[in-house]
């Protein structure tokens, strides 16, 4: 399909707020897009880098299914999630407990379980130097007392990847490309992830911290939350936190490094933090992480001069850069966020 040129936005000096986009509306009775949800889109992401979507197709019961059975997993006793441990997995998979991932250095207060598309791990002897990131492909850990959790998690991660699919084919006609312009990317085998988090308030070695700011490394997140709330975001160029009020059912939508990179900085991945809930409240998320292959490398894209005019660059920290390469990009988080598994299975990643 065709680049189309979005007619109206909100003014560009109105006061930032998390915008709500209804993914229902996004095209026509004839298959394209609406201009004015393109308009919205491009507003929203570029400056602020987060909205939420409605409308996006769950199907009736399916997140309070979900949010039902990832409570009950977190209830189960600590022998039987921490034989899911990642540091099983030499793929970062499976469970970690509160204060084991750290942000920035510090520990988080959630415990979680790791999960991507569950394929045939690659040979240790087959991964050259510089494609380290295979040792990110392999094998998923569920909990074998609970079929259901794995059956409904993998549902709405089909759910996600739709989505997420939808709405890259609109950001890009919403900049003037192509809706297909990262097709080659996403082609074949995808290496989405996904994470089932428990927060956990009044853990005294992480504080207030539930997760420590910091920007995603794909292409979009999708997070479901629920209705505790604690999640703060930071757009380009202001110094107060916006928080991003629950909306029971709504996907809280934001865009990675990857399209950051491509877009030398009109995309921007916002930097954000969850603050952690005040003690004995329990809150609940499923952040999707919707990506290309891990072999994927991400060349910049040829802007329209309006906008390419209006590209901030790259915002890049000398101690945290970001990668062209998919691949390179995530298995760099990874190494970082959980150490422990990184100095058991790949201990030159940490050198």
């Amino acid at each position: 399909m065709t680049a189309q040129t979005p007619t109206t936005a909100p003014a560009d000096d109105a006061p930032l707020e998390v915008p709500v986009l209804d993914l229902s509306g996004m095209r026509r009775p004839d298959g394209s897009f609406d201009p004015d949800f393109l308009a919205r889109l491009r507003h929203a992401a570029h400056h602020v880098g987060f909205f939420q979507i409605v409308g996006y197709g769950a199907q009736p019961g399916q997140v309070e299914d979900l949010f039902r059975v990832t409570a009950e997993f977190f209830a189960r006793p600590e022998a039987e999630k921490m034989a899911l441990h990642n540091q099983n997995s030499p793929h970062w998979r499976g469970y970690s407990a509160v204060a084991a991932e750290r942000t920035q250095g510090r520990p988080d207060s959630r415990e979680q379980l790791d999960f991507s598309p569950d394929r045939e791990p690659v040979p240790a002897e087959r991964i050259g130097a510089d494609e380290q990131y295979w040792h990110l492909q392999g094998r998923n850990q569920w909990p074998a007392q609970m079929p259901q959790l794995e059956e409904q998690a993998m549902a709405w991660t089909a759910l996600m990847d739709r989505v997420g699919e939808e709405l890259l084919g609109a950001l890009c006609v919403a900049i003037g490309l192509d809706e297909d312009h990262f097709a080659d990317a996403f082609d074949r085998d995808r290496a989405w992830m996904a994470k089932l988090a428990h927060y956990v308030g009044g853990v005294a070695e992480a504080g207030s911290q539930g997760v420590g700011l910091h920007a995603d490394y794909g292409f979009i997140t999708l997070l479901l939350q629920d209705e505790v709330g604690g999640l703060e975001v930071r757009p380009y160029g202001q110094d107060e936190w916006l928080p991003v009020e629950p909306i029971p059912g709504a996907l809280v939508v934001n865009l990675g490094e990857m399209l950051e990179v491509a877009t030398d900085g009109y995309l921007m991945a916002t930097i954000h933090r969850v603050q952690s809930p005040p003690e004995g409240v329990d809150r609940y998320s499923v952040p999707f992480f919707y990506s290309p292959r891990l072999d994927a490398v991400v060349d910049r894209v040829e802007l329209p001069a309006e906008l390419a005019a209006q590209a901030r660059g790259v915002s890049d920290d000398p101690d945290n850069p970001m990668l062209a390469s998919f691949g390179a990009n995530m298995l760099k988080g990874f190494a970082r966020a959980h150490p422990a598994v990184t100095q058991r299975f790949h201990p030159h990643l940490l050198g």
